[in-house]
């Protein structure tokens, strides 16, 4: 009779820490295996409760006016607003994502041109911390008559869109999210 010990260590990620440990004890009538895994450790980023969301939002102009939706942090004391968009889900594309947001929130179809960039936003929402990666693409009304429209009920929440002349964000009037939105379309104007 014969016992092997086995243990391995691997690290994945900021904070993660899995144990394996085997123990092999081999005799003439059979063999008995056990392995035991240790979750990750309580101090580590992964043990958070939040996660980084991808998204996809959608730019759109009209004219010199971009189209946004309307929100506010009562916690705050801010309105602000947001180019329309939302969630990328487990094996889309971003830009489908984004088509198919569009069709869930305002029942439109849009074309989807090039990405603008892509911009990181680490905020506070109503006293939550949130992260996301977002990827800000050029997108135009599959439906020309739409864009004759001043404002647009979301379907799936409360919120509204509607055009907001792009120098109210520029001069800071109004807030534009993600943070650095203002800035990459400024550079492209």
């Amino acid at each position: 009779m014969g016992i092997v010990v086995v243990a391995g260590a691997g690290v994945f990620g900021a904070g993660w820490a899995w144990l394996a440990a085997g123990v092999l004890v081999a005799g003439s009538v059979g063999a008995l295996c056990r392995v035991v895994l240790r979750e990750r450790r309580a101090d580590s980023v992964g043990g958070m409760a939040s996660t980084i969301r991808p998204i996809a939002l959608g730019v759109i102009w009209r004219g010199d006016a971009l189209l946004v939706f309307e929100g506010r942090d009562e916690l705050k004391g801010e309105t602000f607003y947001r180019p329309l968009g939302g969630g990328i889900e487990f094996g889309e594309a971003s830009q489908d994502a984004l088509r198919r947001e569009f069709v869930e929130e305002l029942a439109a179809e849009v074309t989807v041109g090039e990405r603008v960039g892509v911009l990181e936003n680490v905020y506070t929402w109503r006293g939550r911390r949130g992260h996301e990666i977002a990827f800000m693409f050029d997108a135009e009304f599959a439906d020309p008559a739409l864009y004759a429209r001043d404002e647009f009920k979301i379907l799936d929440d409360d919120a509204t869109a509607r055009w907001v002349d792009f120098a109210d964000f520029r001069d800071g009037t109004k807030i534009l999210y993600p943070r650095g939105l203002t800035e990459l379309l400024s550079a492209e104007q």
